[in-house]
């Protein structure tokens, strides 16, 4: 079964929402450049009530290692999201340094970008839309069909809602999807209603 990431939550409340309605994974953006960036208080307050089984995921973008080793501690985050332009390195370093799973995501353009898969030793990849100047969290989706065959282990992410996601997974298979401006009534606040069947279609 697909697994289901919620991802952009800002408030305890739409946290639990989506607990309750069976997400795997919530994902806590901590780059302050995007409306859908959490404040650490309010992030401590949703990781400290999130059960065991639902996997905590941290979102940076182009950050040091010493806010992301922070941060993970912190929190106690299960999973760091990489969503900027992060070397292998960079990634390796991190792993080695929070000792958690790593999510690098891969904005897809075009064929080419799918070169760059080879060059990471990553838990995982997050497939997204690209959009220059923008890291994720645009609404935009790309030919999910580009992605077809990757034998790697992968989110996908990039404009998935209710009434596409169902369609994207018999297409792509994915280990999991991923959403939040498909599943919002405005920016940075969730739709109960588009979480639950969101989350129906998926699994």
């Amino acid at each position: 079964m697909t697994k289901v990431k919620i991802c952009g939550i800002t408030n305890y409340k739409d946290a639990m929402d989506a607990i309750t309605l069976g997400t795997d994974f919530i994902g806590l953006n901590f780059y302050r450049k995007v409306p859908r960036y959490i404040k650490l208080k309010e992030a401590r307050k949703i990781t400290k009530n999130t059960p065991k089984k639902v996997k905590k995921v941290g979102i940076f973008v182009n950050s040091t290692l010493n806010n992301i080793k922070k941060i993970s501690k912190d929190i106690n985050l299960d999973y760091i999201q990489l969503h900027g332009n992060e070397s292998p390195k960079f990634c390796n370093n991190v792993k080695r340094e929070t000792g958690k799973k790593i999510i690098k995501a891969i904005r897809i353009k075009n064929k080419s970008d799918l070169a760059k898969l080879n060059k990471f030793n990553v838990d995982y990849f997050i497939f997204d839309a690209f959009k220059k100047g923008h890291y994720g969290g645009t609404g935009k989706s790309f030919d999910f069909k580009l992605i077809k065959g990757v034998k790697k282990r992968f989110f996908l992410s990039g404009g998935l809602n209710p009434g596409n996601v169902k369609k994207a997974i018999k297409i792509i298979h994915p280990f999991a999807v991923d959403t939040s401006s498909g599943i919002e009534k405005s920016i940075g606040k969730k739709d109960y209603k588009k979480i639950k069947a969101f989350i129906g279609a998926a699994k």
